[in-house]
């Protein structure tokens, strides 16, 4: 039998931290994760709108529309590409994101590195003037490049904090082992790449900084990894035919922005969490903008599982089993997308909730605003109808589908024109067919006017919920040990008042 010293101190223990354990659900919190996702919300709507009323003013108060012809509605846009000097100051995209990614330095204010060497020779010991030997550095780089280039890696590419990967201003392909890898990092920047044909590989040496080289697993062949990292941005990059995911963020990453891309070619394009019991991802927050997914996709755009997904203004063409899919109750907040149903009578369904009973996911917050649905596509909300969490939401008709247009024109990298009635995408070195898709045509149509694009005003005033201190009884517990311990190794010697002196 346990001695009566020893069943007080483990009763004492499991009182102090049994609230810790029954909050820890609800008291998660991961660095960079955001005290109150509907204000981003919030922040995110306010762009889009301010952007479109001054594309729509330039182009009713200038006869002369070459200055504006630059402006789309799109807020990342239009923060940077009508100035003409953007290549002298490329740092100033750092400013340009929204959404839960907002505040993602990645190089800002390092030096500008430039990669002259498309090689990848040994990724325990780059050479300089190569990607890998950039992205590796310590310091904050601003990583661009000399000029076209398809960079075949020969295993994944670690990338260390406070790094920016610009494409701009040149034609860049990333393929081959591994593709990128975002672990346990902060502040990255993605921008203006294709990232396609990426396979498994590892069980090598291979250098994350200037002087760590580890012993690696074997990668699972996702275009971009992101692991347990906070504050990152994807931004106007094009992803396709990769082994598993295009983007995958998992294992407690937060504070994403994932915008302005192209997918296309792909079963499961996008996931977000790493386990339905993994409660770490509960801290989870991904803003999806501005993305087009294209021709010959599956599924998962993505697939959620916990945290807070905001999907805002998207194009999606077409899918075979699913668009939006999600298990362990994440929040959807799902406004101004437009939903482009396959011919498959029995895919209509954006939403699916996987391996999960109703009398379940009845209860999760799953909620569409603004969505423009297309050759009978249909979202099935739930939650508590209007909750506290959308209490201030109204939802109205869309004004025009045109606004998506605008809005998702520029999706993927620059210059680049895709056509969902194409079979496949075109890359050098590279060939492949993927399956069309038949997107339907029309959807409704309001006015014209470019204001208020999502027709939805967002109150501030839910509840948050408070917070449990417990360092009191923590700390009433560690002294009543003291006492037990003293009374029990000194043969109650001392007096209470002699051990609180």
């Amino acid at each position: 039998m346990l001695p009566y010293t020893t069943c007080i101190l483990l009763l004492c223990l499991f009182c102090s931290l049994s609230p810790l354990i029954k909050a820890a659900p609800l008291n998660l919190t991961l660095p960079h994760q955001h005290p109150n996702p509907e204000a981003v919300v919030q922040d995110v709507q306010s762009r889009v709108n301010a952007s479109l009323s001054r594309r729509h003013l330039l182009s009713l108060s200038q006869t002369d529309q070459s200055s504006s012809s630059c402006l789309t509605g799109n807020p990342i846009d239009d923060c940077w590409r009508c100035d003409p000097k953007w290549a002298t100051n490329r740092q100033h995209l750092a400013d340009c994101a929204i959404g839960f990614g907002q505040g993602s330095l990645g190089g800002k204010l390092g030096q500008i590195y430039e990669v002259t060497d498309s090689s990848d020779r040994d990724p325990a010991s780059p050479t300089p003037g190569t990607l890998r030997y950039g992205v590796i550095q310590d310091e904050p780089l601003w990583i661009t490049f000399s000029t076209n280039m398809l960079i075949k890696l020969k295993h994944e590419l670690i990338i260390n904090s406070y790094k920016t990967i610009d494409g701009r201003g040149a034609n860049i392909h990333i393929t081959g082992n591994g593709c990128l890898t975002i672990q346990y990092v902060s502040h990255v920047i993605i921008h203006n790449i294709h990232v396609h044909n990426c396979k498994p590989s590892g069980n090598t040496y291979i250098a994350s900084s200037p002087t760590h080289v580890g012993f690696r697993g074997r990668s699972d062949g996702d275009g971009i990894s992101i692991f347990g990292a906070q504050k990152i941005w994807i931004d106007h990059c094009s992803l396709s035919y990769c082994t598993d995911g295009l983007i995958d963020a998992i294992m407690g990453s937060t504070g994403i922005t994932i915008s302005n891309n192209y997918f296309s070619h792909h079963d499961e394009v996008m996931l977000l969490g790493h386990d339905d019991r993994y409660v770490l991802d509960s801290g989870m927050q991904v803003t999806i903008a501005f993305n087009h997914f294209g021709v010959a996709l599956v599924q998962r755009m993505p697939r959620c599982r916990r945290g807070y997904i905001h999907v805002v203004n998207n194009d999606f063409t077409a899918w075979e089993m699913y668009a939006i899919g999600g298990s362990a109750n994440p929040t959807i907040n799902s406004q101004g997308n437009r939903y482009t149903a396959p011919a498959d009578n029995n895919a209509k369904e954006v939403t699916k909730r996987v391996e999960t009973d109703e009398r379940e996911w009845t209860g999760w917050n799953w909620r569409t605003d603004g969505d423009i649905m297309v050759n009978g596509a249909f979202f099935v909300p739930s939650g508590e109808g209007l909750s506290t969490q959308y209490a201030m939401a109204s939802s109205v008709e869309p004004k025009s589908a045109a606004l998506i247009d605008h809005l998702t024109m520029n999706a993927g990298v620059y210059g680049e024109q895709h056509s969902d009635n194409s079979e496949s995408i075109s890359y050098p070195g590279f060939s492949g067919t993927g399956a069309t898709s038949n997107s339907g045509s029309g959807g409704s149509s309001g006015g014209d006017g470019d204001g208020d694009f999502m027709g939805m005003i967002f109150g501030g005033d839910a509840p948050t919920l408070p917070t449990p201190t417990f360092p009191s009884s923590i700390f009433l517990s560690l002294l009543i040990i003291l006492i037990l311990h003293t009374f029990t190794y000194h043969g109650a010697l001392l007096s209470l008042p002699s051990l609180l002196l």
